[in-house]
């Protein structure tokens, strides 16, 4: 009778355990694939696809100077259509209570949580997150000022760091250390990368203004 391996046995069925793992990841590789967001696209397109459900509302913005349509269900934050719908995953999703800042992005100029901020609610207004900010390979000179001056660590909490950065200079808000830390204060960096974050901001604002 042929030996076998004793590291294989088989399944009652007479599948061996590592055919069956092997069947099991197929099927879970599988269903992970169908179950993947339709939109691919990196930048923001001229329109979603078409959402099917009840109570929807159509939503037109203009995100990173292109235009955007979608049906929208009045519950959905804006953090979660510009990174599910519009696939513009910069915009991080760290605490979802706005107490954290990774997901800041600028309406009208202004920057704004877009985990507490309703996309129904920025309807006709102009949004523009970290993907924005470049002119294709040219960076703003906030982007440059925090890789010069390694403003980042793990780099979760960066895209938020940076809007907020750039609306604190247009506000008027970076004259002095003491004003940056207050202004900065609703955005967490748990590296603790603080005194380059500052030293990016005080070099950035010199070319900003």
């Amino acid at each position: 009778m042929a030996s076998r391996s004793p590291s294989t046995p088989p399944h009652r069925d007479g599948l061996s355990r590592r055919g069956f793992i092997g069947r099991t990841g197929a099927v879970v590789a599988g269903t992970a694939a169908a179950s993947a967001p339709l939109d691919t696209a990196r930048a923001a397109p001229q329109s979603a696809p078409a959402q099917q459900g009840e109570n929807l509302v159509a939503v037109a913005l203009t995100v990173n100077g292109r235009s955007v349509r979608l049906m929208a269900d009045p519950r959905w934050t804006l953090l979660d259509t510009l990174r599910e719908r519009l696939s513009l995953t910069g915009t991080k999703k760290g605490c979802d209570r706005g107490q954290c800042g990774a997901c800041t992005v600028h309406v009208e100029g202004r920057r704004v949580l877009s985990c507490l901020t309703l996309t129904a609610s920025v309807d006709g207004e102009h949004v523009t997150t970290v993907e924005g900010l470049s002119d294709g390979e040219h960076l703003h000179p906030m982007q440059r000022a925090f890789i010069a001056h390694d403003g980042f660590q793990c780099g979760y909490c960066t895209s938020g760091q940076i809007m907020s950065a750039v609306a604190l200079v247009g506000e008027g808000h970076a004259d002095t250390d003491d004003d940056i830390k207050e202004y900065m204060s609703g955005n967490i960096c748990r590296c603790g990368a603080y005194p380059f974050i500052r030293d990016a901001i005080k070099d950035a604002r010199e070319e900003m203004r």
